[in-house]
């Protein structure tokens, strides 16, 4: 009864049905096949599966009739090597998957910083070209340079033409006595 009501709640959860398979964590397994995937693609591999093949086929050549596990068509060894690859193959293209899955998320990343960087440059080249107006509005050493040597052409010319006046006209000024500078100023009007 207790069974019944339990079925026709609505406010808990069904119980899970069917068969419960093991769980395993994906991420740990996939470290595992890379591994399996580096170890097969290696030059050591392929020199100790030839050397296993060359021993199994010397041992069932070779080796006495009652030794042979194997006899010549080597039926064994073909299970061996089928059960090898088709193991091989989903192990591997595994490790494929997760590979292009880290090479799609440091496209992403490399995408993602040259898009700050284009921003930055882009920044960076608008405030060389403010720079480079705002310059356009001051004065440079060079330009500088140039106004103070016309100035001092002016100048020289003007003291030349002074010096040629002065020769031409000779001015005499009145002498007038020195004045103490603290004696009080006279004025020439009083007349008492």
């Amino acid at each position: 009864m207790a069974e019944q009501r339990r079925v026709g709640r609505l406010d808990q959860p069904r119980e899970p049905r069917g068969v419960k398979l093991p769980r395993f964590d994906p991420e740990a397994f996939g470290r595992w096949s890379e591994g399996i995937a580096r170890g097969m693609g290696t030059a050591n591999f392929i020199v100790y599966m030839t050397v296993v093949i060359a021993v199994w086929f010397l041992w069932n050549t070779l080796a006495p009739a009652d030794l042979r596990f194997d006899p010549y068509t080597f039926t064994f060894l073909t299970l061996v090597l089928s059960l090898q690859a088709s193991y091989a193959a989903p192990l591997i293209l595994l490790a494929q998957n997760r590979q292009t899955d880290r090479d799609r998320v440091a496209l992403e990343e490399d995408r993602r910083r040259a898009t700050m960087q284009k921003a930055d440059t882009e920044y960076l080249a608008r405030e060389v070209a403010a720079l480079r107006i705002a310059l356009g509005e001051v004065a440079t050493r060079d330009f500088l340079r140039s106004e103070l040597a016309r100035l001092a052409e002016e100048l020289d010319e003007a003291n030349q033409r002074r010096q040629r006046l002065e020769r031409r006209q000779p001015t005499r000024v009145p002498h007038r006595p020195a004045q103490d500078p603290l004696a009080e100023p006279q004025d020439d009007l009083d007349t008492d």
